[in-house]
């Protein structure tokens, strides 16, 4: 018979957020099973608090002590539901590590995710933002994802449509925002190889790696890891949450006056204008390697904010705003966090 999840008080939150903040949930309770959730959504304390689900603690900054209940998502599995000559559903539960679902998919010689390798978080929280990497978005491959309705406790499907997917935005993000729960992820992999080395760093890390010719799957995940280990601190060795900004996008008039004054500016171009590059805007105010104390800017990749070690949230949160007015004061462009601020 399975044990019924604890409901725990004034819990450190320190071990599960990625910058190594230590603040306190005031109540906490982790499940690994949808049971355990509907138990845990009926409990009164549990209804009368505010909530956050917590997957890998990867995409937070806390900025003081959570007032509420914090729900540890642990449900776990990993399978290929169904399978036709060309694609295999995989299915997901919304605990697993992202990343152990990608190296799990390359071990059935399934291709679509590679690109999306080493980043970090779990796969319930990788529809939430749509995330994506390198070329590739998690809409790319998406089928469908099982969700838990917080005000009935009701299992709810949701397609690839339902979800609303845009640049690291999805419905649970705007309308549906703190009403599910999601508790499992299907995606469409590819059973013959279609890598996507249209991302020039892949090219030329693959090159730099001695892999000529089409590349396999997991060459090309393995070059994606390459890339991310050279640019992006370890959070196990310096607390962060990875790129701290989202890339704005802007006007493609917006862009030539840019250009006209900063030739040396990158863009991509995206429907309705073109995408910078937000860690080149922040590098050339002047912020890369910066450092306030205990916190600061990686000296590599101006997108991340660190934690140095004893950093309080609030100081990291003043740092961001501090680098969305120079880049906004510098260029009339506005940054937003890619990272929920609590």
């Amino acid at each position: 018979m399975a044990l019924a999840p604890v409901l725990e008080h004034n819990v450190s939150l320190r071990p599960y957020n990625t910058f190594g903040l230590d603040v306190q949930a005031r109540l906490f309770a982790r499940f690994s099973s949808v049971e355990d959730l509907q138990t845990l959504l009926q409990l009164p304390e549990v209804q009368a608090a505010e909530k956050l689900v917590l997957g890998g603690g990867s995409n937070l900054l806390f900025t003081q002590n959570f007032d509420g209940v914090v729900l540890k998502n642990e449900i776990c599995g990993l399978d290929i539901i169904s399978q036709d000559d060309n694609t295999a559903l995989v299915r997901a539960g919304a605990g697993e590590s992202w990343h152990g679902m990608v190296q799990y998919t390359l071990d059935q010689e399934l291709s679509g995710i590679e690109n999306l390798s080493l980043i970090p978080g779990t796969v319930g929280a990788a529809p939430l933002q749509n995330i994506g990497a390198y070329g590739a978005e998690l809409k790319d491959t998406f089928d469908h994802l099982e969700a838990l309705e917080i005000s009935t406790g009701q299992l709810r499907t949701f397609s690839a449509a339902e979800c609303g997917f845009g640049y690291r935005e999805s419905v649970f993000k705007g309308p549906l925002k703190n009403q599910y729960i999601v508790t499992g992820v299907v995606l469409r992999l590819h059973r013959q190889a279609q890598p996507n080395v249209s991302y020039g760093a892949i090219k030329t890390t693959l090159e730099d790696l001695g892999i000529g010719g089409e590349p396999t799957p997991r060459q090309v995940s393995e070059a994606v890891m390459h890339i991310r280990r050279s640019k992006l601190p370890d959070p196990a060795q310096i607390g962060n949450a990875g790129s701290f900004f989202k890339n704005p996008e802007v006007s493609q008039a917006k862009f030539d006056e840019l250009k006209a004054q900063y030739p040396e500016v990158p863009g991509y171009p995206v429907p309705g204008g073109v995408k910078v590059p937000a860690g080149w805007l922040i590098e050339q105010c002047g912020w890369k390697g910066m450092r306030r104390g205990a916190h600061g800017v990686h000296d590599k990749q101006a997108l991340v904010l660190v934690n140095h070690g004893g950093a309080q949230g609030q100081d990291i949160r003043e740092l961001a705003h501090d680098i969305i007015a120079s880049v906004r004061e510098k260029f009339g462009v506005e940054l937003h966090p890619e990272v929920n601020i609590f």
